[in-house]
């Protein structure tokens, strides 16, 4: 599909236009301004030594200049594991029309974006009733969403072995053709899960595209055996949410997370709990997962859906749950939804250094700590310009009492 010249003109505005972002906190403890242009970082400085690039094709002002006192500065998040087709479906059946799935496909995903996630993968099912009307309806909402976030498509089979999964195969491999980005699908659910996933295997390695698989990880022989077959497979595999790993007992953990990273498998882990193919349950050991040297990813899972009802879609959420509950570091559990994310998604690294993409966080606060406890005012940077603002003042009335209190005021500083 061609871009209309509206496209093209948009895109050249983008690729020209340049954004100033003054006085901002890194997590190191400076204070820089970082200038942007395009969809890269052109240079960082330290606070008031840089300027906006003067405009360059004569069109009209094309320098943003935001300030980001009293903000951190963060690589931004990315979803790992999203199911836009199912999203926002907790008060009811959805009527299950193309429509409806592509207008809660998108609001699910521009909640996701409000959140800070530049960059998200969702799981769509195919087959079945919905045929590939669903994989359809996603694939259209991504074609709307272009300049605000990526969206990645997962095609999601219910079955591919014996005669009940021929259907199953050829609607996975139309699925790929139709632009779908990745293959997936459920070994758990299958009669024969090892064939389950020598087919996604199979059809991923002949389309160049990866695998992102859903596994419980209850069961150390087949996890060991998705292991062998994963092994050195590029552009490579996701496990998620493995949420009943952890049940295992510690020596069969231990074996499985080595046997994970011989492999080069990535897990995708859900501490908000809620996946919409498995049942809800624990969350995957992170600490002996990372610990025997397997990349592990955060994600959050169900977003106002039947498996997780009160599930919000926020990543700030999946690293505050890892630090709270000890798996990780605040500082950990943050590059968990972020740079290890986006690694899970192909996607390149992202620093807050000069020639690294555009694609921020801003968040209020002094320190990863504190934003992933009281992280409410975002300002979300993709492909080098603001796509979404979340702005939050909290005030207090004055006080009855006979000494009065010296009560905090939070300044709307955001230009």
């Amino acid at each position: 599909m061609t871009d209309s010249p509206r496209d093209s003109r948009h895109e050249t505005a983008e690729e020209t236009a340049t954004v100033l972002l003054c006085g901002a906190r890194l997590v190191d403890g400076r204070t820089v301004d970082v200038r942007l242009s395009g969809p890269r970082i052109e240079a960082v400085g330290t606070a008031g030594s840089l300027a906006p690039a003067p405009g360059r094709t004569g069109r009209g002002p094309e320098s943003t200049r935001i300030d980001l006192r009293g903000y951190l500065l963060l690589p931004a998040p990315a979803e790992p594991h999203a199911h836009l087709d199912l999203a926002l479906t907790a008060g009811g059946p959805p009527p299950g029309d193309p429509e409806d799935v592509q207008r809660r496909a998108v609001e699910a995903a521009l909640l996701q974006l409000g959140h800070g996630a530049t960059a998200i993968r969702s799981h769509v099912r195919i087959g079945d009733v919905q045929g590939l009307q669903d994989l359809e309806a996603v694939l259209a909402a991504r074609r709307s969403l272009r300049g605000l976030v990526d969206v990645q498509v997962v095609a999601v089979p219910r079955l591919l072995t014996g005669a009940a999964g021929a259907d199953g195969y050829a609607m996975l491999r139309d699925a790929l053709k139709m632009g779908a980005s990745a293959a997936g699908g459920c070994p758990d659910l299958d009669p024969d899960p090892s064939g389950y996933a020598e087919a996604v295997l199979s059809l991923a390695a002949e389309f160049g595209l990866p695998v992102d698989l859903h596994t419980a990880g209850d069961d150390p022989a087949r996890l060991a055996r998705l292991a062998a077959m994963a092994g050195g497979m590029r552009p490579g595999v996701t496990l998620g949410p493995c949420h009943r790993l952890g049940a295992l007992p510690p020596q069969l953990v231990a074996t499985a997370a080595e046997r994970l990273a011989a492999a080069g498998v990535t897990v995708a882990a859900l501490p908000q709990g809620g996946c919409a193919v498995l049942d809800r349950g624990g969350v995957a050991p992170v600490r002996t997962l990372r610990a025997a040297g397997v990349r592990v990813c955060a994600g959050s899972g169900a977003l106002g859906d039947l498996a997780n009802p009160v599930g919000r879609g926020d990543p700030l959420e999946a690293a505050f749950l890892l630090a709270s509950h000890g798996a990780c570091g605040p500082v950990r559990s943050y590059d968990l939804i972020s740079g290890q994310s986006r690694a899970a998604l192909g996607l390149p690294d992202v620093r807050v250094e000069a020639g690294f993409p555009a694609e921020l966080l801003a968040v209020r606060g002094e320190g990863v700590a504190a934003v992933l406890s009281l992280g409410y005012s975002r300002i979300v940077i993709h492909r080098g310009r603001v796509v979404s603002r979340t702005s939050a003042v909290r005030e207090y009335c004055d006080s009855a009492g006979e000494t009065p209190l010296d009560l905090p005021r939070q300044s709307h500083r955001e230009a």
